[in-house]
């Protein structure tokens, strides 16, 4: 969607883009609200930055608000037709390219260390310290910016500097020269999410093999991260879902261009957007202390009169 001049439409769908580009808007808005508001509500407790699961969940968070401004802003100015250097696009995409492997990477880490916890009690501290979790950090950014360095550096190679002077509506298609750039690109991307995909079943056995074998408060723990689990591979199949898109919008496009425009709206909001409001569901509500601490600071203000017994026994 961030890459679509495809939304400028004939007069017959100016109503009908409006509506949708508004819809976006108000989507893309109510995300970013939350993710701040958790943002804000990691940085309240020095537990949360010394804990690796809440390391890497603001990770995503800071992940997700920067990929959501940037496809939105790529939005609006191709919706509006409007150019700008060659270079300011090429940064934008740039950091896009990157969050947007961020966020599955990250994913995956964490379900690494729903593993490690539950599975290997012992060697949990050890293994998900501080250190662990920067270097971990370090690893996924490293990943996620191979396929936009191999991108970039064919791009480098075959232009030459008068390709950067005049300004353009910014898309991605600008930098994909050759159709093997393309597939290249894809290729990677699959092989990624492969790597992901074994790495997420397999924890996911082993998670239920101890929650079978555990019982009374384990059991409950145990059953949790399994279920946190699943919802991770869930993410993850969305983001999977979203690498295919530019197959079949390509496909699309060549039987009606109005499907091809409604079809983009509808992969951008279910594979773009949607992954993305799920992380706050998972560690934001369904996590105990974090939603505690939550409540604590957005719901006791409110109520402090009311309830500041409650709020004054409140212990992590």
């Amino acid at each position: 969607m961030a890459d679509n001049s495809s939304f400028i439409g004939g007069e017959s769908s100016v109503r009908q883009i409006n509506d949708q580009v508004i819809i976006v808007q108000v989507l893309v808005g109510i995300f970013l609200c939350i993710n701040t508001l958790l943002i804000i509500t990691f940085f309240m407790k020095d537990t949360f930055y010394r804990t690796m699961r809440y390391i890497l969940f603001a990770v995503t968070l800071l992940s997700d608000c920067l990929i959501l401004i940037l496809t939105n802003l790529l939005l609006i100015l191709s919706y509006f037709r409007f150019s700008m250097q060659v270079l300011l696009c090429l940064i934008m995409f740039a950091v896009s390219s990157m969050c947007n492997f961020v966020t599955p990477f990250t994913l995956t880490a964490m379900t690494l260390e729903r593993y490690v916890a539950i599975c290997m009690p012992l060697r949990h501290g050890e293994l998900c310290s501080t250190r662990s979790a920067l270097q971990c950090i370090l690893i996924i950014h490293g990943l996620s910016s191979v396929p936009c360095i191999l991108i970039l550096s064919v791009f480098f190679a075959s232009v030459s500097l008068s390709f950067f002077k005049p300004y353009r509506v910014c898309s991605v298609e600008m930098f994909i020269l050759r159709s093997w750039q393309g597939h290249l690109r894809s290729a990677i991307s699959q092989f990624y999410f492969l790597i992901m995909c074994v790495i997420v079943v397999f924890s996911y056995i082993q998670i239920m093999k101890v929650a079978k074998a555990a019982s009374g408060e384990n059991k409950k723990s145990t059953h949790k991260g399994l279920r946190t689990v699943a919802l991770h591979a869930f993410q993850l199949l969305l983001c999977l879902i979203q690498l295919w898109c530019p197959f079949i919008e390509a496909a699309v496009l060549q039987i009606d261009f109005m499907l091809f425009v409604n079809v983009r709206y509808f992969n951008y909001i279910m594979f773009s957007l949607a992954p993305r409001c799920l992380s706050p569901l998972i560690y934001g509500l369904r996590d105990d202390k974090f939603f505690l601490v939550l409540k604590y600071h957005v719901l006791c203000p409110l109520y402090r009169k009311k309830k500041q017994i409650h709020c004054l026994t409140f212990n992590m």
